[in-house]
């Protein structure tokens, strides 16, 4: 019987990153990228004073976490970002839950980024340019505390 490769589908290949959707706050919105999806752990390092050794001690200290920025073609009478943006003010912010999800080949989400509490930064208009002829595309650099990845 011949295999079909369904089984290998699963098993053998990685998912491809093209095929994504992001829900913002309770809407579901289309993005060309999503990047900057990452934390780390930044060193502590410490050397006790009699230690014999010349060296310092490393160890984990805060998490921090990367901006992550959103670019989207720019749609006639669209302006979610900027009323998102606009919501700012001195110490205040509406801040959303963002989730990311990687989907298979199907539509099935296998892979789940959520961005607890969060809020705009910057957004970046497109450029402008009288002899090209690209699509128009805007982003948003948006701020977070904390990420949790979910596979699924």
């Amino acid at each position: 019987m011949a295999d079909d490769a369904s089984t290998q589908a699963t098993s053998v290949w990685p998912i491809a990153k093209f095929y994504f959707q992001v829900q913002w706050d309770s809407q579901v919105m289309s993005f060309q990228e999503v990047s900057g999806l990452d934390v780390e752990t930044q060193a502590i390092e410490y050397r006790a004073g009699n230690s014999p050794d010349f060296s310092v001690t490393q160890m984990p200290g805060l998490r921090k976490y990367s901006n992550v920025i959103m670019k989207k073609g720019i749609f006639k009478s669209d302006n979610k970002f900027w009323e998102w943006f606009s919501q700012i003010k001195m110490n205040t912010v509406k801040r959303l839950p963002v989730t990311i999800s990687l989907l298979d080949e199907t539509g099935a989400i296998t892979m789940v980024w959520t961005l607890t509490h969060a809020w705009p930064t910057k957004i970046t208009a497109t450029n402008l340019d009288s002899d090209g002829n690209e699509v128009a595309i805007e982003s948003i650099e948006i701020a977070h505390e904390g990420i949790s990845i979910d596979t699924r």
